[in-house]
């Protein structure tokens, strides 16, 4: 039986400016793999509500899971949560859960629930509350979209709140091969090896070093006697 299927949506304008670097990507990518749920698609979307929507009803309906980053803190330009009731047809609302959530952390922390605070409470009709264990604001999930925040620290908390959730599959076991010659030198081989072995990935990542070229290649699958015997017999063809 395959692998269960996902993709990530990373919400935000500041990820489309430069301005700031996703690290979520890589992070959720990394657990994946160790749970073996299968990362197919990543998109990155700007904070517009249409383009959001649709990203999300799209993936949602490609993918057994899909796991968003951004968007559900207390300002203006927070619109994920919105963008989510929107995409499934649900109301959203203050919830009283995420509400009381909300209003233990910030009276142990003396801060006033505000009105903008208490905007991270609102939450789709029919979702389930993500724990937070790092800012307390929960996230969600709806249907099969597990909403999060954008900040790497809470993203992190809250992907070891849902992992356990989900039914994985076979973890992929993942070696690599440094070649010391040029792609141009390996591809024939690598072609053959990649057809006689068509239930591995076998990817090539070249460098140049101190003007050398030469290429990573990476082989991954769920069967690791079959990565190790392919790893062996491409190293018996470029030994060095």
């Amino acid at each position: 039986m395959p692998n269960p299927t996902a993709a990530m949506l990373v919400i935000g304008d500041e990820i489309l400016s430069g301005r700031t670097r996703d690290a979520n990507m890589h992070y959720l990518a990394g657990q994946l793999t160790e749970t073996g749920i299968d990362l197919k698609e990543v998109r990155v979307v700007s904070d517009d509500r249409a383009a959001i929507v649709l990203a999300v009803q799209v993936l949602s309906e490609l993918y057994d899971h899909v796991f968003t980053s951004g968007g559900i803190g207390p300002t203006h330009d927070d619109i994920t949560a919105d963008c989510m009731a929107d995409a499934f047809g649900a109301r959203i609302d203050v919830r009283d859960d995420a509400r009381a959530i909300l209003a233990a952390h910030y009276e142990k922390a003396g801060t006033e629930l505000n009105a903008a605070r208490l905007r991270m409470a609102r939450i789709p009709d029919g979702a389930g509350l993500i724990d937070n264990p790092v800012s307390a604001a929960p996230g969600f999930t709806i249907g099969n979209v597990h909403v999060m925040a954008g900040v790497p620290s809470v993203f992190q908390a809250m992907v070891a709140s849902v992992l356990p959730t989900l039914t994985g599959g076979q973890p992929l076991v993942s070696r690599t091969l440094r070649i010391e010659r040029g792609e141009g030198d390996i591809a024939g081989p690598l072609g053959v090896l990649a057809e006689a072995h068509p239930d591995l990935s076998i990817g090539s990542y070249p460098f140049q070093k101190d003007g050398k070229y030469g290429s990573n290649v990476v082989i991954r699958g769920v069967d690791g006697a079959a990565v190790e015997a392919a790893i062996d017999l491409l190293a018996t063809s470029f030994p060095e």
